[in-house]
Formats: structure tokens, C-alpha cells, sequence
């Protein structure tokens, strides 16, 4: 085989329907790059690996200067990151730029998970970037991850993160509980990404009158995907078990006050600055979790 000319095919025909097949893009793009990283992994193998800058040289002049050297070799990344991890076909959600974020990992788990969010959230590359850049994978707890490989059922609670990452955009030194859900609200989506997906927000402080004596929520959210209210209760210090019963009594009056009859019950979260997981591992309510939180 002459994998020169093969490359020199591939890459023409690519630029082909590029122009002819404007809907199928990205995924004569994929074929292409994928082709052309084969053979450049067996003209390798064959010649050494100095045919690449070769091919290069060759491929500046003859077709375009875009076809460099760092060009060719992230082909043949792209090649052997496909054939690492056994995909049978191209996933169709996943651009060439989607790949080129994602051939920074190698662990095949992590590539699967960011794999399936870009398919269920529809993400740009760019948010890709920046959820791989936050370490979101690394953030959702062993549990979860072992769900994930055995493709079982997810709950809400599987996806929020630990730590929840918080914006100190005004450098605060002293963080009250005020102050931290000041900085909450300042930037609720990013917050709400941080718990997972499809939150949306109702309310900070949020009053409920519990017998003649008004109480407040730090902040009452609701999941669309999951049909549940969600209260979230902010702690600037270590977890304690009246923690457990505060927001109990929350997630109870939720429930008798504005769950819907055909709502899930309500799901409850503490952000507290230190977990403390005996207070969790005894806690009767499996509703509840504790998440620690860290100003960025």
C-alpha cells in the first residue's frame, strides 16, 4: 500500500464533501481523521516514525498548510484513543472538537461519563473544557461511579458534587452563611450545575410559618427531571445532627405544603463547610445528604 496517496485520497475526498454534504460534516470529519490516524499508525510501524513530518511536508504543499505535523499526529491520537476504548460506532453527539477535549483523559469511566452528558445535556465543547478543567467526574462520589459502570438506575443525589465548588468572586475573607448564600445567589446557575441537572430555582430565604412562628429556607430549588422540590441548607461550620432535624422539619412541611400529588418527595441537602459522616451514616432519613463546599 502506498499510504501516502491513501492519506492524500482520504483527505481530498474529506475536503469534498465538506463542500457538497454541508449536513454531514462532522461526521465525514470523523471518518476521515479516524482513516488517516490508521494509516499513519501502520506507515509507523512500517517506516519509522519520521514518515509523519514526511507525509507532512508533502501534504502542506500539495493540498493545504493546515495539514501539519501536530496536525497529522492528533490524527493518529484520535485513531488509537478510538480503538482504546472499543467503540463499535462514532458517537453522533460528539464533534471533533468534543473529541479533542476529551483525548486529554484516559480513563475510560471518566471518558463515558462526559461522553453521556454531552449526549443527555446537548454541551458545547466549551463547556466540556470547562466541566473536565472542575474535575466534575472526579467530584461525584465511588457509589455513584460504580452505578454509572453497572448502568443501574441514578437518583438526584447521585450527581451532586463533592466538593461543591463556590464563587468568591469578591474575595470575601470572613464567610457567614449570609455571606456564603449571597455568593450563591450571585451566580445560582453555576450553583445548580454544581447539584446536577435540571434545577430550577424558587427562592432564597424562602418563609414557611410553622405554627405562629415564621421560619426561612436558604434556598428552595426543584428538579424537572426528577418531579421534586429540593431544600438546600447552607452551614459554614462542621456538620451536626440538629443540622439533621432542621431540615428535616423543612423537607416535611414542603411536603405537606406545596408537593403536588403527583410530585416525588422532597429531597434535602446540607452544604456545610466539613462533613461529618457518622452524622449522615446514622441519620434515618435517606432523603437527606451532606456535601462539603469550596471557595474557588
Amino acid at each position: 500500500m502506498n499510504y501516502y496517496i491513501e492519506i492524500k485520497n482520504e483527505l481530498i475526498n474529506n475536503e469534498i464533501n465538506r463542500k457538497v454534504k454541508k449536513y454531514s460534516i462532522n461526521r465525514s470529519d470523523l471518518n476521515t481523521y479516524y482513516n488517516v490516524g490508521k494509516m499513519l499508525s501502520e506507515a509507523g510501524k512500517r517506516y519509522g516514525e519520521n514518515i509523519i513530518g514526511d507525509y507532512s511536508q508533502k501534504l502542506k504543499i500539495e493540498l493545504n498548510k493546515k495539514y501539519n505535523e501536530r496536525t497529522l499526529r492528533r490524527y493518529r491520537q484520535f485513531y488509537n484513543f478510538v480503538t482504546n476504548l472499543k467503540w463499535s460506532a462514532m458517537p453522533t453527539e460528539l464533534s471533533w472538537s468534543h473529541i479533542t477535549e476529551l483525548m486529554v483523559l484516559s480513563d475510560k469511566d471518566e471518558i463515558n461519563y462526559y461522553i453521556s452528558l454531552v449526549d443527555d445535556r446537548n454541551i458545547s465543547y466549551r463547556k466540556l473544557s470547562e466541566l473536565i478543567k472542575d474535575n466534575d467526574y472526579g467530584r461525584i462520589d465511588e457509589k455513584t461511579k460504580n452505578k454509572l459502570k453497572r448502568k443501574e438506575k441514578l437518583t438526584i443525589k447521585d450527581f451532586v458534587k463533592s466538593p461543591i465548588t463556590i464563587k468568591n468572586n469578591n474575595n470575601f475573607e470572613i464567610i457567614s452563611e449570609k455571606v456564603l448564600q449571597k455568593l450563591i445567589v450571585e451566580d445560582i446557575e453555576s450553583f445548580m450545575n454544581e447539584l446536577g441537572n435540571s434545577f430550577s430555582f424558587i427562592g432564597s430565604e424562602y418563609k414557611i410559618r410553622i405554627d405562629n412562628t415564621f421560619n426561612y429556607i436558604d434556598l428552595l430549588l426543584f428538579n424537572i427531571e426528577y418531579n421534586c422540590y429540593v431544600v438546600v441548607e447552607l452551614k459554614v461550620t462542621e456538620l451536626k445532627k440538629e443540622h439533621i432535624g432542621q431540615i428535616q422539619v423543612y423537607m416535611n412541611y414542603v411536603d405537606d405544603n406545596l408537593r403536588k400529588i403527583n410530585q416525588a418527595k422532597t429531597i434535602g441537602i446540607i452544604i456545610c463547610k466539613q462533613d461529618n459522616k457518622y452524622v449522615i451514616k446514622y441519620c434515618s432519613d435517606d432523603r437527606i445528604i451532606a456535601r462539603e463546599y469550596e471557595l474557588v
